[in-house]
């Protein structure tokens, strides 16, 4: 028994070495290039928001400052039933002619507010390439020069970089940490081919293709999954390409999760649409990974309480983890990431066993809140 559990643990440790291994190749095939101005299409950026008064004028002051022609690109805000005084603060800062503002009037489903929210904004923009971002991010001066450079007569989708706003509290260091490890391996599997995470906050694409994949037809019975869903959609049932931006001058920033409350309903939230991937095999990869996680655990107790040989495979097991994931973060240094600190390193690799474990456990029974909503999956 020892042995078949030995080399089921072997078994996993090798996919997900291979696995990681793969996201770092992935990156470093995305390349890098300079920023360069292309104006030759219509801008629209599509910001949905809902109870967002104490961010939205400093989203809208940096959409405001792009370093690109006002004349070639346009802002829409979707109010997306605040309670608060999201709408009103908005309407009254804005002056720029090229930004409005409009509120839902109606919802037709109890979940999918958001992407509800996207495509209203979507009949209203007159642009051939979509931007959206979330209205508590801040973007950069040239992030719509940046996404929009890499645009090829086959390209349907670019994922953007994100980061969360540095800070001095350790919580959010470790968060950070994390959320550089996600977005880096969204980009990753975006290089290899194999599309898997994107975030909402920094996403642009063809509104053509939008179109063409009958936008969120199909996803409106799902709460999240308005970034990662319509990227897997485009990639895996088009022959359009989907692209990585990795680009410091694309940043998209935003803040971290004030408490663990927080957090765990964040990743509650994102993990929920796993099982509704459009790729059956990147559900297979999910379980797998799931499977390993497990095991770390399981490795521990029984060498804890049974043979102390499982104790040896956990430490190879954990050593291997945390070289293969620092071999990542390393590929966003001067991107995401200014500087990787060892001990806060350490201490994320510890509790991301058990928050993996918890985050995927609990998105797959499906109920969060988000934005003062109780939502199902």
């Amino acid at each position: 028994m020892v042995n078949i559990l030995s080399f089921i643990f072997l078994g996993l440790l090798i996919f997900y070495f291979l696995f990681i291994r793969k996201i770092r190749i992935g990156i470093t095939s995305l390349g890098y290039y300079n920023t360069q101005i292309q104006d030759n299409e219509f801008i629209s950026i599509i910001i949905p928001f809902r109870n967002e008064e104490d961010k939205i004028l400093d989203n809208l002051k940096s959409v405001e400052n792009q370093n690109y022609p006002n004349d070639k690109y346009e802002v829409i805000y979707i109010d997306d039933f605040s309670d608060d005084d999201s709408f009103q603060k908005l309407r009254n800062n804005i002056s720029a002619e090229n930004i409005s503002v409009y509120s839902m009037q109606a919802s037709n489903l109890e979940m999918a507010h958001k992407k509800q929210a996207i495509e209203f904004g979507i009949s209203k923009s007159k642009g051939s390439l979509i931007l959206f971002t979330d209205a508590d991010c801040i973007v950069s001066p040239n992030w719509i020069s940046s996404m929009v450079v890499r645009f090829e007569d086959n390209t349907g989708l670019i994922s953007g970089p994100v980061s969360f706003f540095e800070s001095n509290n350790l919580f959010s260091k470790l968060q950070r940490l994390e959320f550089a490890g996600l977005i880096l391996s969204g980009a990753g599997l975006i290089g290899n081919k194999t599309p898997m995470i994107a975030s909402s906050a920094n996403l642009a694409f063809r509104k053509s293709v939008f179109d063409e994949v009958g936008g969120y037809n199909n996803l409106m019975n799902l709460s999240s999954g308005d970034d990662e869903l319509l990227m897997q959609k485009i990639a895996y049932s088009t022959d359009y390409e989907v692209k990585f931006c990795l680009n410091k001058e694309a940043l998209v920033y935003t803040n971290p999760n004030k408490n663990i409350e927080e957090f765990a309903q964040q990743r509650k939230r994102w993990a929920s649409k796993g099982l509704f991937y459009e790729n059956k095999l990147i559900i297979a990869q999910l379980l797998l990974i799931f499977l390993f996680y497990i095991g770390l655990i399981v490795q521990l107790f029984l060498g804890l309480f049974f043979d102390a040989k499982f104790i040896i495979l956990f430490a190879g097991s954990f050593f291997v983890k945390i070289l293969v994931e620092y071999s990542v973060l390393e590929k966003g240094l001067g991107i995401l990431i200014e500087k990787i600190s060892l001990p806060q390193f350490l201490l994320a690799e510890i509790l991301h066993i058990p928050y993996i474990i918890y985050s995927a456990i609990s998105g797959a029974l499906g109920n969060f809140t988000w934005k003062d909503r109780e939502l199902k999956r």
